[in-house]
């Protein structure tokens, strides 16, 4: 389970990297959902609970934040 946070992270890094025809709402989603994957999963790891789990979960709010602060930038 650790070890597929891991992966589901480091795809969505990786992928951030060749992005320079996005646009900032899809930018924001995608280093939201990066970032809310790797918080989510590190907070559910120190409560004891799954690490995978939480990083699911804090991939989605975070994809729904960033695109939310992506597209505000937009305007």
């Amino acid at each position: 389970s650790r070890l597929s946070a891991m992966l589901l992270i480091g795809t969505l890094v990786f992928g951030a990297v060749g992005c320079t025809n996005m646009n900032k709402t899809q930018q924001g989603a995608l280093s939201g959902t990066a970032g809310g994957a790797l918080l989510g999963a590190g907070i559910s790891a120190l409560a004891g609970g799954s690490g995978t789990t939480g990083a699911l979960i804090g991939g989605g709010l975070g994809a729904i934040a960033g695109g939310l602060y992506g597209h505000s930038q937009n305007k």
